[in-house]
Protein backbone atom coordinates (compact mmCIF):
# COMPACT_ATOMS: atom_id res chain seq x y z
CA UNK A 1 0.00 0.00 0.00
CA UNK A 2 0.81 3.61 -1.18
CA UNK A 3 1.70 6.05 1.61
CA UNK A 4 -1.63 7.58 2.53
CA UNK A 5 -1.04 11.42 2.71
CA UNK A 6 -1.50 13.55 5.84
CA UNK A 7 -5.66 13.90 5.21
CA UNK A 8 -5.55 10.15 4.46
CA UNK A 9 -6.40 9.68 1.51
CA UNK A 10 -4.52 8.53 -1.90
CA UNK A 11 -4.06 10.13 -4.96
CA UNK A 12 -6.92 8.66 -7.09
CA UNK A 13 -4.48 7.56 -9.41
CA UNK A 14 -2.39 5.21 -7.01
CA UNK A 15 -5.84 3.81 -5.30
CA UNK A 16 -6.99 2.53 -8.65
CA UNK A 17 -3.66 1.04 -10.08
CA UNK A 18 -3.42 -1.15 -6.73
CA UNK A 19 -6.64 -1.81 -5.86
CA UNK A 20 -7.42 -2.31 -9.98
CA UNK A 21 -10.67 -0.40 -10.71
CA UNK A 22 -11.77 -0.39 -14.10
CA UNK A 23 -14.22 1.99 -15.61
CA UNK A 24 -16.93 -0.25 -14.68
CA UNK A 25 -16.28 -0.79 -11.46
CA UNK A 26 -15.13 3.31 -10.84
CA UNK A 27 -19.37 3.90 -11.31
CA UNK A 28 -20.55 1.03 -9.96
CA UNK A 29 -18.70 2.43 -6.76
CA UNK A 30 -21.10 5.82 -7.38
CA UNK A 31 -24.23 3.68 -8.31
CA UNK A 32 -23.92 1.81 -4.99
CA UNK A 33 -23.24 5.31 -2.86
CA UNK A 34 -26.62 6.72 -4.59
CA UNK A 35 -29.04 3.80 -4.50
CA UNK A 36 -28.48 2.80 -0.75
CA UNK A 37 -28.52 7.00 0.39
CA UNK A 38 -31.68 6.98 -1.57
CA UNK A 39 -32.65 3.44 0.46
CA UNK A 40 -31.44 5.03 3.58
CA UNK A 41 -33.85 8.25 3.18
CA UNK A 42 -36.86 6.31 2.36
CA UNK A 43 -36.32 3.96 5.63
CA UNK A 44 -36.37 6.90 7.22
CA UNK A 45 -39.38 8.37 6.01
CA UNK A 46 -41.51 5.13 6.52
CA UNK A 47 -40.16 5.13 10.31
CA UNK A 48 -42.15 8.65 10.62
CA UNK A 49 -45.16 7.52 9.10
CA UNK A 50 -45.71 4.48 11.42
CA UNK A 51 -44.38 1.73 9.09
CA UNK A 52 -40.97 1.22 11.12
CA UNK A 53 -40.52 0.87 14.61
CA UNK A 54 -37.14 2.84 14.60
CA UNK A 55 -34.29 3.25 12.17
CA UNK A 56 -30.74 4.14 12.35
CA UNK A 57 -29.55 6.46 9.71
CA UNK A 58 -25.95 6.39 8.16
CA UNK A 59 -26.31 9.52 5.87
CA UNK A 60 -22.52 10.88 5.21
CA UNK A 61 -21.22 7.04 5.53
CA UNK A 62 -21.79 5.63 2.30
CA UNK A 63 -18.15 5.72 1.06
CA UNK A 64 -17.03 3.48 3.67
CA UNK A 65 -19.88 1.43 3.74
CA UNK A 66 -19.71 0.63 -0.26
CA UNK A 67 -16.03 1.02 -0.64
CA UNK A 68 -15.36 -1.72 1.95
CA UNK A 69 -17.98 -4.13 0.71
CA UNK A 70 -16.85 -4.04 -3.03
CA UNK A 71 -13.56 -4.39 -2.10
CA UNK A 72 -13.83 -8.06 -0.81
CA UNK A 73 -14.13 -11.29 -2.36
CA UNK A 74 -18.13 -12.15 -2.61
CA UNK A 75 -17.46 -15.37 -0.15
CA UNK A 76 -15.32 -12.78 2.27
CA UNK A 77 -17.93 -12.61 5.29
CA UNK A 78 -18.88 -8.96 6.94
CA UNK A 79 -20.26 -8.80 10.66
CA UNK A 80 -21.72 -5.66 10.82
CA UNK A 81 -23.49 -3.40 13.47
CA UNK A 82 -26.96 -2.13 13.24
CA UNK A 83 -25.95 0.86 11.00
CA UNK A 84 -24.60 -1.39 8.09
CA UNK A 85 -27.82 -1.75 6.02
CA UNK A 86 -26.04 -0.02 3.04
CA UNK A 87 -23.67 -3.30 3.13
CA UNK A 88 -26.10 -5.36 3.16
CA UNK A 89 -27.94 -3.98 -0.04
CA UNK A 90 -24.52 -4.68 -1.48
CA UNK A 91 -24.15 -7.80 -0.70
CA UNK A 92 -27.52 -8.56 -2.13
CA UNK A 93 -30.17 -8.38 0.39
CA UNK A 94 -33.46 -7.60 -0.67
CA UNK A 95 -33.69 -4.05 1.66
CA UNK A 96 -37.36 -4.93 2.57
CA UNK A 97 -36.19 -7.77 4.27
CA UNK A 98 -33.44 -6.52 6.40
CA UNK A 99 -36.38 -3.65 7.05
CA UNK A 100 -38.70 -6.46 8.24
CA UNK A 101 -36.01 -6.38 11.51
CA UNK A 102 -36.96 -3.03 12.00
CA UNK A 103 -40.77 -3.63 11.73
CA UNK A 104 -40.91 -6.41 14.02
CA UNK A 105 -41.60 -9.14 11.51
CA UNK A 106 -38.69 -11.22 12.16
CA UNK A 107 -35.25 -11.47 13.94
CA UNK A 108 -33.62 -11.27 11.07
CA UNK A 109 -34.84 -11.21 7.54
CA UNK A 110 -32.32 -13.25 5.51
CA UNK A 111 -29.80 -16.56 5.50
CA UNK A 112 -26.57 -14.99 6.66
CA UNK A 113 -24.71 -17.95 5.13
CA UNK A 114 -26.41 -17.16 1.79
CA UNK A 115 -24.54 -13.46 1.32
CA UNK A 116 -21.89 -13.87 3.71
CA UNK A 117 -23.68 -11.39 5.68
CA UNK A 118 -24.20 -11.85 9.91
CA UNK A 119 -27.45 -10.48 11.24
CA UNK A 120 -27.58 -6.94 12.31
CA UNK A 121 -25.84 -6.57 15.71
CA UNK A 122 -27.76 -4.30 18.09
CA UNK A 123 -25.50 -4.66 21.21
CA UNK A 124 -22.63 -2.37 20.45
CA UNK A 125 -19.25 -4.61 19.99
CA UNK A 126 -21.05 -7.42 20.32
CA UNK A 127 -20.55 -8.66 16.78
CA UNK A 128 -16.67 -7.66 17.04
CA UNK A 129 -15.88 -11.23 19.27
CA UNK A 130 -18.63 -13.54 16.63
CA UNK A 131 -16.09 -12.27 13.71
CA UNK A 132 -12.78 -12.62 15.34
CA UNK A 133 -14.60 -16.32 16.50
CA UNK A 134 -15.46 -16.67 12.78
CA UNK A 135 -11.94 -15.63 11.40
CA UNK A 136 -10.56 -18.26 13.29
CA UNK A 137 -12.24 -21.34 12.24
CA UNK A 138 -11.42 -19.75 8.61
CA UNK A 139 -7.93 -20.02 10.08
CA UNK A 140 -8.24 -23.72 10.96
CA UNK A 141 -9.98 -24.58 7.99
CA UNK A 142 -7.14 -23.11 5.96
CA UNK A 143 -9.91 -21.02 4.35
CA UNK A 144 -8.79 -18.09 2.05
CA UNK A 145 -11.72 -16.07 3.42
CA UNK A 146 -11.41 -13.08 5.03
CA UNK A 147 -13.67 -11.76 8.08
CA UNK A 148 -14.67 -7.61 8.10
CA UNK A 149 -15.57 -6.50 11.57
CA UNK A 150 -17.60 -3.34 11.51
CA UNK A 151 -17.93 -0.72 14.11
CA UNK A 152 -17.91 3.04 14.97
CA UNK A 153 -15.89 4.82 17.49
CA UNK A 154 -18.16 4.26 20.16
CA UNK A 155 -17.98 0.49 20.38
CA UNK A 156 -13.90 1.03 21.04
CA UNK A 157 -14.78 1.74 24.31
CA UNK A 158 -16.37 -1.45 25.16
CA UNK A 159 -14.59 -4.58 26.46
CA UNK A 160 -16.13 -6.56 23.54
CA UNK A 161 -14.07 -4.44 21.33
CA UNK A 162 -10.76 -4.82 23.34
CA UNK A 163 -11.01 -8.61 23.73
CA UNK A 164 -11.65 -9.20 20.23
CA UNK A 165 -8.61 -6.72 19.23
CA UNK A 166 -5.99 -8.53 21.67
CA UNK A 167 -7.34 -12.44 20.42
CA UNK A 168 -7.19 -11.43 16.34
CA UNK A 169 -3.58 -9.88 17.17
CA UNK A 170 -2.40 -13.23 19.78
CA UNK A 171 -3.59 -15.86 17.03
CA UNK A 172 -2.87 -13.99 13.65
CA UNK A 173 -6.93 -14.37 12.81
CA UNK A 174 -7.85 -13.17 9.06
CA UNK A 175 -9.70 -10.32 10.03
CA UNK A 176 -10.28 -6.38 9.20
CA UNK A 177 -11.46 -4.22 11.96
CA UNK A 178 -12.97 -1.62 10.09
CA UNK A 179 -13.91 1.50 12.44
CA UNK A 180 -16.36 4.03 10.72
CA UNK A 181 -15.76 6.96 12.98
CA UNK A 182 -18.18 8.95 12.36
CA UNK A 183 -17.24 11.10 15.49
CA UNK A 184 -20.52 10.75 17.43
CA UNK A 185 -21.37 7.87 20.04
CA UNK A 186 -24.93 8.94 20.47
CA UNK A 187 -24.83 12.28 21.88
CA UNK A 188 -21.03 11.95 23.13
CA UNK A 189 -18.48 13.46 20.97
CA UNK A 190 -15.20 11.81 19.90
CA UNK A 191 -13.14 14.04 22.18
CA UNK A 192 -15.10 13.11 25.04
CA UNK A 193 -14.58 9.60 25.07
CA UNK A 194 -11.61 8.73 23.01
CA UNK A 195 -8.35 9.56 24.50
CA UNK A 196 -5.62 10.04 20.80
CA UNK A 197 -6.17 8.14 17.45
CA UNK A 198 -8.33 5.07 17.40
CA UNK A 199 -5.67 3.61 14.83
CA UNK A 200 -2.99 3.95 17.00
CA UNK A 201 -4.33 1.37 19.44
CA UNK A 202 -3.56 -1.10 16.92
CA UNK A 203 0.10 -1.61 18.09
CA UNK A 204 -0.37 -2.49 21.63
CA UNK A 205 -2.25 -5.69 19.78
CA UNK A 206 0.34 -6.65 17.52
CA UNK A 207 -0.49 -5.61 14.25
CA UNK A 208 -1.13 -2.43 11.91
CA UNK A 209 -3.63 0.10 11.76
CA UNK A 210 -3.99 3.45 9.45
CA UNK A 211 -6.39 6.34 9.45
CA UNK A 212 -8.47 7.03 6.23
CA UNK A 213 -10.28 9.63 4.91
CA UNK A 214 -13.81 7.49 5.12
CA UNK A 215 -15.77 9.89 2.82
CA UNK A 216 -13.24 8.92 -0.17
CA UNK A 217 -14.64 5.98 -1.43
CA UNK A 218 -11.22 5.14 -3.76
CA UNK A 219 -9.22 5.38 -0.85
CA UNK A 220 -11.29 2.98 1.01
CA UNK A 221 -11.45 0.57 -1.36
CA UNK A 222 -7.74 0.33 -1.92
CA UNK A 223 -6.84 -0.06 1.40
CA UNK A 224 -10.18 -2.65 2.58
CA UNK A 225 -8.71 -4.45 -0.26
CA UNK A 226 -4.84 -4.77 1.13
CA UNK A 227 -5.68 -4.79 4.22
CA UNK A 228 -7.74 -8.27 2.94
CA UNK A 229 -5.06 -9.30 1.15
CA UNK A 230 -2.57 -9.03 3.67
CA UNK A 231 -5.10 -11.09 6.23
CA UNK A 232 -5.70 -13.90 3.06
CA UNK A 233 -2.31 -14.48 2.97
CA UNK A 234 -1.58 -15.29 7.02
CA UNK A 235 0.00 -12.03 8.25
CA UNK A 236 -2.96 -11.07 10.45
CA UNK A 237 -5.25 -8.44 10.82
CA UNK A 238 -5.39 -4.58 10.33
CA UNK A 239 -7.10 -1.76 11.66
CA UNK A 240 -8.65 0.97 9.81
CA UNK A 241 -10.12 3.80 11.11
CA UNK A 242 -12.13 5.18 8.46
CA UNK A 243 -12.83 9.48 9.33
CA UNK A 244 -16.21 10.35 8.70
CA UNK A 245 -19.53 12.14 9.38
CA UNK A 246 -22.92 10.99 11.02
CA UNK A 247 -24.69 13.90 8.72
CA UNK A 248 -27.69 12.80 10.73
CA UNK A 249 -29.15 11.51 14.24
CA UNK A 250 -28.10 8.76 16.27
CA UNK A 251 -32.10 7.14 14.97
CA UNK A 252 -35.14 8.56 14.53
CA UNK A 253 -35.39 8.70 18.59
CA UNK A 254 -32.95 11.28 19.01
CA UNK A 255 -32.93 14.78 18.72
CA UNK A 256 -29.10 15.96 17.16
CA UNK A 257 -30.29 19.65 17.59
CA UNK A 258 -30.06 19.10 21.72
CA UNK A 259 -26.09 18.29 21.51
CA UNK A 260 -24.67 19.46 18.06
CA UNK A 261 -24.52 22.76 16.32
CA UNK A 262 -25.43 23.75 12.92
CA UNK A 263 -21.55 24.93 12.37
CA UNK A 264 -20.18 21.72 12.99
CA UNK A 265 -22.48 20.08 10.71
CA UNK A 266 -22.15 22.80 8.34
CA UNK A 267 -18.38 22.10 8.44
CA UNK A 268 -18.97 18.79 7.29
CA UNK A 269 -21.22 19.08 4.27
CA UNK A 270 -18.72 19.97 1.57
CA UNK A 271 -16.78 16.11 2.14
CA UNK A 272 -20.15 14.53 1.29
CA UNK A 273 -18.80 11.68 -0.33
CA UNK A 274 -21.35 11.37 -2.99
CA UNK A 275 -21.00 15.04 -4.37
CA UNK A 276 -16.87 14.55 -4.20
CA UNK A 277 -16.86 11.42 -6.16
CA UNK A 278 -19.80 12.59 -8.60
CA UNK A 279 -17.46 15.49 -9.35
CA UNK A 280 -14.35 13.55 -9.84
CA UNK A 281 -16.14 11.27 -12.04
CA UNK A 282 -17.57 13.92 -14.67
CA UNK A 283 -14.47 15.89 -14.70
CA UNK A 284 -12.25 12.46 -15.44
CA UNK A 285 -14.83 11.71 -18.21
CA UNK A 286 -15.93 7.87 -15.82
CA UNK A 287 -19.60 9.40 -15.92
CA UNK A 288 -21.90 11.89 -17.85
CA UNK A 289 -25.21 13.72 -17.00
CA UNK A 290 -27.02 11.05 -18.92
CA UNK A 291 -25.51 7.90 -17.00
CA UNK A 292 -25.98 9.93 -13.13
CA UNK A 293 -29.86 10.96 -13.85
CA UNK A 294 -30.24 6.62 -14.95
CA UNK A 295 -28.65 5.98 -11.61
CA UNK A 296 -31.16 8.20 -9.89
CA UNK A 297 -33.65 6.57 -11.31
CA UNK A 298 -32.90 3.56 -10.68
CA UNK A 299 -32.23 4.58 -7.25
CA UNK A 300 -36.13 5.89 -6.60
CA UNK A 301 -37.65 2.46 -8.46
CA UNK A 302 -35.32 0.53 -6.10
CA UNK A 303 -36.76 3.23 -2.49
CA UNK A 304 -40.40 2.37 -3.85
CA UNK A 305 -39.96 -1.15 -4.64
CA UNK A 306 -39.06 -1.60 -0.86
CA UNK A 307 -41.37 0.24 0.45
CA UNK A 308 -44.36 -1.64 -1.35
CA UNK A 309 -42.79 -4.72 -0.40
CA UNK A 310 -42.43 -3.76 3.52
CA UNK A 311 -46.14 -2.22 4.03
CA UNK A 312 -47.64 -5.19 2.19
CA UNK A 313 -45.44 -8.14 4.57
CA UNK A 314 -47.89 -10.22 6.12
CA UNK A 315 -47.50 -10.60 9.97
CA UNK A 316 -46.26 -13.40 10.85
CA UNK A 317 -48.00 -15.41 13.73
CA UNK A 318 -46.35 -14.22 16.97
CA UNK A 319 -45.33 -18.08 17.66
CA UNK A 320 -42.95 -17.77 14.61
CA UNK A 321 -41.19 -15.20 15.20
CA UNK A 322 -40.60 -15.83 18.98
CA UNK A 323 -40.39 -19.68 19.24
CA UNK A 324 -40.14 -21.36 15.30
CA UNK A 325 -36.44 -19.79 14.41
CA UNK A 326 -34.84 -20.92 17.72
CA UNK A 327 -33.96 -24.36 17.35
CA UNK A 328 -33.96 -26.53 14.76
CA UNK A 329 -34.35 -29.87 17.10
CA UNK A 330 -36.49 -27.80 20.08
CA UNK A 331 -36.33 -29.89 23.95
CA UNK A 332 -39.58 -31.12 24.55
CA UNK A 333 -39.70 -28.13 27.35
CA UNK A 334 -39.33 -25.88 24.81
CA UNK A 335 -42.12 -26.64 22.84
CA UNK A 336 -44.24 -26.90 26.07
CA UNK A 337 -43.80 -23.34 26.71
CA UNK A 338 -44.45 -22.18 22.66
CA UNK A 339 -47.55 -24.11 23.35
CA UNK A 340 -48.43 -22.06 26.55
CA UNK A 341 -47.86 -18.99 24.62
CA UNK A 342 -49.66 -20.06 21.84
CA UNK A 343 -53.09 -20.77 24.09
CA UNK A 344 -52.61 -17.08 25.23
CA UNK A 345 -53.21 -15.49 22.09
CA UNK A 346 -56.87 -14.91 20.75
CA UNK A 347 -57.60 -16.07 17.55
CA UNK A 348 -56.63 -14.62 14.42
CA UNK A 349 -59.92 -13.48 11.90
Amino acid sequence: MAQLNPEGTLPPAVAIEEAGLDRARLVDLYRWMVVIRRADAEALNLQRQGELGLWGQFLGQEAAQVGATLALHPDDWIFPSYREFGMGMCRGIDPAAMLYLFRGLTHGGWDPASHHFAPLAIPVASQVLHAVGYALGCKFDHSSQVVLACFGDGATSEGDWHEGMNFAGVFKCPVVFLCQNNHWAISVPLEKQTAGRIAERAAGYGFPGVRIDGNDVLTVYAVVRAAAERARRGDGPTLIEAVTYRMGAHSSADDPTRYRSDDQLAAWSPRDPIVRYEAWLLAEGHLDDARAGAIRAEADAVAQTMRTKLVNAPVPPPSEVLFDRVYTSPSRTFQAERDEFAATLEPSE
